[in-house]
């Protein structure tokens, strides 16, 4: 086929060899020359094996279609090559030909032919759209790197590469089809490459694209990915696992032919149609057995495998009854994935039994339309479409995932903890719990009660307060096992904790926990915020509420937030000062020329107002109260306005209140408790005592019977010694029920002295 001319608007391939300065006559003739054999390596890649795969389902109209996709990429990549030497056109066909494997339709075989031309050529989407269609072209816009967009390192722009391809694939799952079957092609011609490029690639291989095949349920392509990343990850232990291997096989010979036959007379005997095939384990789940029980290869035993392939779903548990007859089952080695599917849809009955000479012998077994999902899983869709339970159970799961990946980017922007967020979920390992309905809810293996709450509904996770575990009561960081039945409690106006992010295992959990975070804080330094500028305007002898839209519609526009309540959280998080906000409204009021104020002026810029912020425990997350003092209610405290920071509340004979006053002088206000103050608040305890045995069960005694929580105790590492230091940090109400809980303490007579803890310089 003879390569037509590059499409307009493309660009030279940064692939493509650099070009060599010359005389006029030698161009011509280097030209010539270089147009005969770039023809001639052209017309080497060809179409026909593809046409040929093609031909046995799709119309002769489509197969036109394809062709036409073809001459295009053909025309686009001329001039091209691979690091191998061949015509860069012969990736792309052999991409297509995969796809072809599990019979995609035409959208997808055309984006295969395509896939590379936006990146390495400059085609534009609109071109595509003009040559082929919308739905082509959104697919190859799916497939196509950010390489136009600069990032500030390499490792950005590859999670930004892998937000868009996952975000595409969740939009159509024919994107990340095109995707996998790219990466195995450039997997399988990774040796052209310079060793640290391949390392780099394989890599990448196994972290990403090997678990994404698995959660997608191709598990032919997963294991595929898996033995070539590790081939080229680790060649010397991928030569020498792959030798003892070889050698293995030619041994056990025997034996695999004759479990072979003696299952299949045993089969037929009990009346069960089945199909038996032997199947050896890739090397790289070798390789990460012997890693994971550090063995040897000679003590890695079950190398060999045997799958049997029934009529029925009922037929499998027949055939298990027979195998368990024949050979002895190793205990705690049989797992039943017919009734509870795995994560991806994966349906079988797996069994380890005690072959004839004592070798461990793993049996899979399975109905026709399970091994077919087995194999191919979601692309079981294009290649049966008959409908049946095992392909509908691979649909719906597949489809549960790809809309958490959805839910997860519309709570989370940032592509790097995205991509992070992700990797948790393709992580293969899982573990299978019921809710208190018998309802079965597959986790990553590591979840936590968080995790299922929030894998049955967001706002059971948002109001979580604890949880049972088979009946008993259990921390919220406790992690599930298979077969654990988990119930939530939980109370209405209950909020995510923080901490939970430090535990929680799905993405989706995570995603969801910083939402909500983010949504109440944006709530209360709203609130925050309007309260410092009603009190800023009200020392002007002016009120919020008597602002027109006019005057709204001025100040906004002057400081450039969308909304009254973005410009209220803006002052709550310290990002504006509520006293330059109500001098720009003064000043729009009587008409003062703006210029007048000083609008680049940082935080506090007019020194502390004269009225006070009164604090009543209603600021929520807005308001933070500093670890170096712990303030409480009857306190003398000011209050530091950092820059994105909200509301910090120190004592007024801090330390590092007033060294943080001496550095930034404008972004202190004045504050004062209200007349009733609610909430509890973290005061520090320090109590010197005689050494001595249940010391410690008295002091918390005493604490506790005057209403107050130990949050935290720590004691000095010197038993042997005459007196100790214990150091409490307790949730009190305020100064009055501190002293309350202070001479409880101090009348123990072991107690020698008791006092708040001062504030840390």
């Amino acid at each position: 086929m003879q390569s037509r001319p590059l499409p307009s608007g493309s660009t030279p391939s940064p692939r493509s060899r650099p070009a060599v300065h010359r005389r006029p006559e030698q161009r011509a003739a280097q030209a010539a020359l270089s147009e005969a054999a770039a023809g001639d390596r052209s017309a080497a890649v060809s179409l026909a094996g593809l046409l040929d795969r093609l031909a046995g389902y799709l119309p002769e109209a489509d197969l036109q279609l394809v062709r036409g996709a073809y001459r295009f990429a053909d025309a686009a990549h001329l001039g091209q090559y691979r690091a191998s030497g061949e015509p860069y056109i012969s990736h792309p066909v052999a991409v297509a030909e995969i796809c072809a494997e599990w019979k995609l339709d035409t959208p997808a075989l055309m984006a295969a032919l395509l896939h590379d031309t936006a990146e390495d050529k400059g085609i534009t989407q609109a071109e595509l759209i003009e040559h082929f269609g919308s739905t082509v072209a959104m697919l190859v816009d799916g497939l196509t790197k950010l390489d136009k967009i600069r990032f500030s390192n390499r490792e950005e722009n590859q999670a930004e590469s892998f937000r868009k391809m996952l975000l595409a694939m969740a939009r159509d799952i024919r994107v990340i089809l095109i995707k996998l079957a790219d990466r195995l092609h450039n997997m399988r011609t990774l040796g052209a490459m310079l060793q640290d490029k391949r390392r780099r690639i394989a890599d990448e291989t196994m972290d990403i694209y090997a678990p994404i095949a698995y959660r997608l349920g191709l598990n032919q392509v997963y294991r595929e990915l898996q033995d070539l990343g590790f081939q080229h990850s680790h060649p010397m232990r991928y030569a020498v696992l792959s030798q003892a291997v070889r050698v293995a096989r030619g041994n056990r010979r025997d034996l695999v032919d004759r479990i072979l036959a003696a299952t299949t007379k045993s089969l037929a005997d009990a009346g069960i149609p089945a199909q038996l095939h032997g199947r050896e384990k890739t090397l790289y789940s070798i390789y990460r057995k012997m890693q994971r029980k550090h063995r040897s290869f000679a003590h890695v035993q079950d190398v060999f495998g045997f799958r049997v392939i029934v009529p029925e779903v009922l037929d499998c548990y027949r055939a298990l009854g027979v195998l368990h007859a024949q050979y002895k089952p190793m205990p705690g080695k049989f797992e039943d994935f017919i009734a509870i599917p795995k994560l991806n849809g994966y349906q079988s009955l797996h069994t380890t039994l005690i072959g004839p000479t004592g070798v461990p012998v793993e049996f899979q077994i399975r109905t026709e339309a399970m091994h077919r999902v087995a194999e191919s899983g979601v692309a079981a869709h294009w290649l049966y479409k008959a409908g049946e339970s095992a392909e509908a159970i691979a649909q719906v799961t597949t489809a549960a995932w790809l809309q958490s990946l959805l839910d997860i980017q519309n709570e989370n922007r940032d592509a790097a903890e995205f991509i992070e967020t992700v990797k948790v979920d393709l992580a293969p390992d899982a573990v299978y719990v019921f809710t208190p309905k018998s309802r079965i809810l597959a986790l990553p293996r590591g979840a936590t009660p968080v995790d299922f709450a929030y894998a049955v509904h967001t706002d059971l996770g948002n109001q979580t307060v604890a949880a049972k575990v088979n009946g008993e009561l259990v921390p919220l960081r406790t992690e599930l096992h298979s077969g654990d039945v988990v119930e939530i409690v939980t109370a209405p106006h209950s909020r995510p904790n923080p901490n939970w992010l430090n535990f929680v295992r799905t993405g989706r959990a995570r995603s969801k926990i910083r939402h909500e975070l983010k949504v109440s804080q944006q709530d209360e330094s709203q609130a925050l915020g309007k309260r410092l500028l009603a009190r800023a305007l009200q020392q002007m002898e002016l009120r919020l509420d008597e602002l027109d839209s006019a005057q709204w519609s001025r100040l906004l526009h002057w400081s450039g937030n969308r909304t009254q309540e973005d410009l209220y959280a803006d002052i709550g998080m310290g990002k504006r000062v509520a006293e330059i906000v109500a001098k720009r409204v003064q000043l729009q009021l009587v008409a003062v020329d703006p210029r007048a104020l000083d609008e680049t002026a940082g935080p506090g810029s007019e020194g502390h107002s004269e009225g006070i912020l009164q604090l009543d425990g209603s600021e929520g997350a807005s308001v933070h109260y500093a670890d170096c003092c712990h303030p409480i209610p009857g306190d003398a405290v000011l209050g530091y306005l950092g820059k994105g920071e909200g509301l910090t509340v120190h004592q007024q004979d801090c330390p590092q209140a007033r060294r943080l006053f001496q550095k930034h002088p404008r972004s202190w206000i004045d504050l004062s408790w209200a007349p009733v103050v609610g909430g509890l608040y973290q005061a520090g305890l320090s109590v010197v005592v005689s050494n001595g045995k249940g010391v410690l069960a008295k002091l918390a005694a005493a604490i506790s019977e005057h209403d107050a929580d130990i949050i935290h105790v720590r004691m000095d590492d010197e038993s042997l010694q005459p007196t100790i230091e214990l150091r409490f940090i307790l949730a009190v109400r305020d100064r009055k029920h501190l002293a309350d809980v202070l001479r409880a303490v101090r009348a123990h007579r072991f107690v020698s002295r008791a006092s708040r803890t001062r504030p840390r310089g």
